[in-house]
């Protein structure tokens, strides 16, 4: 499976956007999914993430109530709606693959990673 992320771009704070990650291949649905992030200067951080199936999902404290992660594996993709957003929301956003364990929120859990995409959002 490889991973694309897209769907970033400039924001004024409040405002919202739809992130997509694009999955090739056949198997997409054996993966459990994860959006992280990184800001300038700061480490990977974990964001949301997503079972095999989409039923269940997980968001760090600072995204809850206003990300939304979620998946169509008919499709291969995955998404993630940010509304609400905030300067410090502002960084590359990758999302991930995983075959282990249960919506995993750590970096080393997760095999595949896509190439990012570039979130900035102004105050």
């Amino acid at each position: 499976v490889q991973l694309q992320a897209s769907g970033g771009g400039l924001v004024q704070a409040g405002g919202s956007l739809r992130l997509s990650c694009a999955a090739s291949g056949r198997i997409f649905s054996r993966y459990g999914m994860a959006w992280f992030r990184q800001a300038p200067g700061k480490e990977r951080e974990f964001v949301a993430t997503i079972s095999r199936t989409g039923g269940s999902t997980y968001y760090a404290d600072s995204v809850k109530e206003r990300f939304t992660i979620s998946r169509d594996n008919a499709k291969n993709t995955m998404y993630l709606q940010m509304n609400s957003l905030k300067p410090e929301d502002t960084a590359v956003y990758y999302c991930a693959a995983s075959l282990n364990g249960w919506l995993p929120t750590g970096t080393e859990e997760y095999d595949l990673w896509g190439q990012g995409t570039l979130v900035t959002v102004s105050s």
